[in-house]
């Protein structure tokens, strides 16, 4: 199957299976988005949405999270992984939003950048979810199953996004970022992806492959 063929295929499953994809951390505004994200690294969304309700209402603008030291976030967020940087990050990008940026999260990639805890990533994401800008973040998910499937061959973030980017639809790219999210999260999993019940096997390089072997090996054995 061509590249071409199989991004067509991919984008016509996915824009009728999940047309509306949208991320699963919990969040009201952009600054409630862009804490979570920071906080999402290495660790899973589940256990951010545990925390950030305590997080949100006690600290609920840029203002309010830039008067208080690393060790007051800290006792919120103690249960996530990294807690010590990430409390630190979270101070550093609340002061940054309040007097540089008037306490707007900024819709600019480079602009994102610049915060404390925000890296191509998450700038990615917020221009993305937020904007609805054709922005790819590229995180464990998006990058073992676009190589999987074949829409890439990219062995960086950076070259998995810039591919993705370049073959997908432009209106496309802020729900693909889901749609591959949620694809490697509940079916392409690391480890044994559930195959059996996955709807997009037919464009799927992973698959193919993996059948021709059972196939010659059932060859073999016979």
């Amino acid at each position: 199957m061509l590249k071409k063929e199989r991004y067509r295929e991919f984008v016509n499953h996915f824009s009728v299976k999940q047309p509306d994809a949208v991320t699963e951390l919990d969040y009201h505004n952009p600054f409630q988005l862009l804490v979570a994200v920071i906080l999402s690294a290495q660790c899973t969304d589940k256990r951010i949405n545990m925390v950030t309700p305590a997080l949100f209402e006690r600290f609920p603008t840029p203002k309010a999270l830039a008067e208080v030291t690393p060790d007051i976030v800290f006792d919120y967020i103690r249960s996530i992984s990294y807690p010590n940087n990430k409390a630190k990050h979270l101070v550093g990008m609340a002061n940054m939003l309040l007097h540089d940026f008037n306490s707007v999260v900024p819709s600019d990639i480079n602009d994102l950048q610049k915060l404390p805890g925000v890296g191509r990533k998450t700038a990615n994401v917020i221009a993305s979810v937020i904007y609805n800008a054709p922005a790819m973040a590229v995180d464990t998910h998006v990058f073992r199953v676009a190589n999987r499937i074949g829409l890439t061959t990219g062995k960086t973030p950076l070259a998995v996004e810039k591919d993705l980017v370049k073959h997908l639809p432009e209106h496309t790219i802020h729900l693909a970022h889901h749609w591959l999210i949620l694809h490697g999260r509940y079916v392409c999993v690391a480890r044994s992806p559930k195959c059996s019940i996955c709807e997009i096997t037919h464009i799927c390089r992973y698959y193919e492959r993996l059948f021709k072997t059972k196939n010659i090996s059932e060859q073999e054995m016979s």
